[in-house]
């Protein structure tokens, strides 16, 4: 259909209009992560951790202006359908040259969800698929910045004077301690991991232009290729207790750097022109991570979900098994169920709650809300939040529609919204979260692998193993403000690489919120002998002495847990994080063990009550796990 010269007019007004609500957001997206090179300078760790909280609130406070003036300027809710789909192609017009057209596509979809009746969300209108590509995008003036910097060292001797300019670059305004002895340390711990003997034609080291800022940290990251090895590397730049900075360690290979991206860590805040291409050369470091999770750890977690949920449709189409009921103990505020071939959960909070949990649908949606602005240390898994998401009827179980309409009705509708007879299954409200194996049916398989052979060392070292993981899981939580509220095994869970990480967030609490006592001692024999609590319990008390008969009741786990994280029962170790955390001090916790940090300049804690990356020291590097999810 033809458009009136007046509705063409319209529609290119509404395409500019909603391609300079994005610019706007992007812009000042990229200004507040391009601060946190002054903040890291500076050493303003409250302000970093503030503006890593504001700035996930970035993109839906652009969404709603955009929304706002489309509808004051232009009735936008009140157009044609013709008049919107010529606005796609205008927009699609404008995305040609631009630098960051993948995200732009993503704020249109956000936006025009946000004016329109669902009903009009057709392939042939949204963006269900990207229109622009977004290879070999180059930044608009290559001469001012570059994706990554290439540096060509013609022999091994040249390697310091090439990493120590390499590091220069960064224009860090901060001296270094000792920068010739931590780029010795960096070549001494690469030259193992490549044939430095034979140098071939295309040796370089190759370095993102932009450091990587998160915590208390900066990271470089890069890869040193040599011929057809390729060694990925990240160096981690830290602040010494003089206020100098020193290279900490060299982390190398996709498993290190898969930690140091972890979709439990924050994410982090980069000066990106081409997000895109940040995200193709970080994948040519990590071809395992999906393309998603990249954005989500750059910031740009609105392009995670929409990659995340691209995936998804794609994976339903090319798989044919069963959504069901997830493995392990049902919860008492979220129903979880999973598809075995995807490597996700989705959770759904209940419409009733038992009468121990005194909470609600919104103090439940306050909490997740909570960790996903919160630094999650490597210990809280990421969440992705959806609303009204279909699934095919024939894909769920019976007994998974059954548990669903038992337990949160309101949150499901199943019908026939398409016309087109195939039965749908919509979600109201879901959380999607990695999938990881239970904590409590990891140590239930060592205990009957145990039970069968006593003398198993694997069994009982992946047992140890997962116990000390255990404790220092909560004391990096603590580190970061966390109390878990419930400890129990069952809302934990091992990763691939042997982490553990904490999953239930219904009853966090911040440590500075609560209040850590000792039992009282029982005034008399009735007390002592009575099953009932004798003594008065605040809402805000927690009482760290009691976790023990809840938590280690086999005698395998206690004899590792006492002798590694006895302290957790001591409200002593409580109340001293609390005091630290109130007094303004900000913990280090990195994503690496303590044993891989250059000895010359391990950073001295300020006392023997908080180290630095909690206990980390007390557990083996992590190893794969023996069951993968």
């Amino acid at each position: 259909m033809l458009l009136s010269r007046l509705d063409s007019q319209l529609a290119y007004d509404i395409a500019r209009a909603m391609i300079d609500g994005f610019n706007r957001h992007y812009r000042l997206f990229r200004t507040e992560s391009a601060r946190a090179k002054h903040r890291f300078e500076t050493a303003d760790w409250a302000g970093q951790q503030r503006a890593q909280r504001e700035r996930i609130e970035f993109y839906d406070l652009r969404v709603k202006e955009c929304v706002t003036r489309l509808e004051r300027e232009f009735r936008a809710s009140q157009q044609p359908m013709e008049v919107w789909q010529q606005v796609k192609l205008l927009y699609i017009g404008m995305l040609v040259d631009h630098r960051q057209p993948e995200l732009a596509e993503t704020f249109f979809n956000s936006v025009t969800t946000k004016i329109l009746h669902r009903s009009y969300f057709q392939n042939d209108f949204i963006f269900v698929r990207p229109a622009i590509s977004t290879e070999y995008i180059e930044p608009e003036d290559p001469n001012a910045h570059t994706t990554y910097r290439c540096y060509y060292p013609k022999s091994v001797d040249e390697l310091p004077a090439t990493f120590t300019r390499l590091i220069e670059d960064f224009g860090l305004r901060v001296p270094f301690e000792d920068l010739a002895r931590d780029v010795g340390d960096v070549v001494a711990g690469l030259l193992p991991l490549f044939d430095h003997r034979r140098l071939r034609a295309n040796f370089q080291i190759q370095v993102l232009d932009s450091l990587f800022y998160r915590n208390k940290g900066a990271y470089a990251v890069g890869k040193l290729i040599n011929g057809f090895q390729e060694v990925p590397f990240a160096l981690p730049i830290l602040h010494d207790e003089q206020g100098r900075l020193v290279i900490d360690a060299l982390l190398h290979g996709e498993d290190d750097l898969l930690m140091v991206f972890s979709f439990a860590r924050a994410y982090f805040m980069v000066d990106m022109e081409v997000p895109s291409a940040y995200v193709q050369f970080l994948r040519s470091l990590m071809p395992r991570k999906p393309r998603a999770e990249f954005y989500n750890a750059l910031g740009l977690a609105k392009q995670g979900k929409t990659l995340f949920y691209r995936d998804f449709l794609y994976h339903l189409r090319h798989s044919t098994d069963q959504f069901r009921i997830a493995p392990g103990i049902k919860g008492m505020v979220m129903l979880v169920f999973d598809l075995p071939s995807f490597p996700f959960v989705f959770k759904v909070i209940k419409d009733r709650f038992p009468p121990q949990k005194e909470t609600t649908r919104e103090q439940i949606r306050a909490k997740y809300q909570l960790v996903k602005q919160h630094d999650r240390v490597g210990r809280m898994a990421d969440t992705l939040e959806f609303s009204n998401v279909g699934f095919p009827r024939a894909r769920f179980s019976d007994e998974l529609i059954a548990e669903l309409l038992e337990h949160a009705p309101s949150q499901v509708e199943i019908g026939d919204r398409d016309g087109d007879g195939t039965q749908e299954v919509l979600i109201k409200h879901v959380y999607i979260e990695r999938r990881m194996i239970p904590l409590n049916i990891y140590l239930q398989e060592c205990f009957d692998t145990l039970q069968r052979d006593p003398n198993d060392a694997r069994a009982r070292q992946q047992l140890e193993h997962a116990v000390i993981e255990y404790g220092n899981a909560i004391k990096d939580l603590v580190a970061a403000n966390i109390f878990p509220g419930d400890m129990l095994w069952k809302n934990f869970g091992i990763t691939r690489h042997g982490k553990v990480v904490f999953y239930d967030y219904d009853e966090i609490e911040y440590i500075t919120d609560c209040n850590f006592r000792r039992v009282p001692p029982p005034r008399d024999e009735d007390d002592e002998l009575s099953g009932e609590v004798w003594y008065s319990v605040g809402p805000h008390d927690v009482f760290p002495e009691t976790f023990g008969p809840f938590l280690l009741a086999n005698p395998l786990v206690r004899e590792v847990f006492m002798r590694h994280h006895a302290d957790l029962l001591d409200p002593a170790y409580w109340q001293a994080h609390k005091e630290r955390i109130l007094a303004g001090h900000v913990h280090d916790v990195f994503p690496y063990e303590r044993e891989r940090r250059f000895r010359a300049h391990r950073i001295v804690p300020l006392s023997p009550t908080a180290e630095d990356a909690s206990a980390s020291a007390a557990s083996p590097s992590p190893q794969p796990i023996g069951v993968t999810p």
